[in-house]
């Protein structure tokens, strides 16, 4: 029971960052705030060794340059950036390909998703939606923290079901 609510934490929060993601095109700081405590406090619990926490640590901050170095270049939110850090440092180097992997995968299923459903109009009930009227518009972005969300949800169930 206690490891069930140990592990409850990331997808919990992965599902929380993804719906703010999808419903304002922000990831709040909290989210990959607390995913990081989170991390901290229960990587011994969970059997992450003072080893391999480092290994873990270095693939955050590791990830943490290439989505800093990507909103750089205007191609990932800043939220997006500390997420991707933040689900790095749960995933470590044993599941990253995995996670980097499928959350491509996702995230052009999404953004292809976007742009087809951006051809047609919106239906009249969801006009009034004002996440889902900033979504149709183009040029309005991808939320890609769903896409970072399923990824890590992917690799976290492969390194963590096991």
């Amino acid at each position: 029971m206690y490891d069930l609510i140990l592990l409850s934490i990331f997808p919990i929060s992965l599902a929380t960052a993804a719906v703010y993601d999808l419903t304002t095109m922000t990831i709040p700081n909290w989210i990959s705030g607390v995913l990081v405590v989170a991390f901290c406090v229960l990587a011994w619990p969970l059997g992450v060794g003072p080893g391999e926490f480092g290994i873990h640590a270095l693939v955050g901050a590791a990830a943490l340059v290439l989505g800093f170095t990507l909103f750089a270049f205007g191609l990932f939110g800043g939220g997006d950036a500390k997420l991707l850090a933040a689900i790095s440092l749960w995933i470590g180097p044993d599941f990253y390909l995995h996670f980097i992997f499928f959350t491509a995968l996702a995230g052009g299923l999404l953004a292809l998703a976007v742009m087809i459903a951006r051809r047609f109009p919106l239906p009249v009930a969801w006009v009034s939606q004002d996440w889902v009227a900033r979504l149709h518009t183009a040029g309005s972005g991808i939320p890609y923290g769903v896409a970072l969300s399923a990824g890590g949800a992917y690799a976290f169930l492969q390194a963590y079901a096991t």
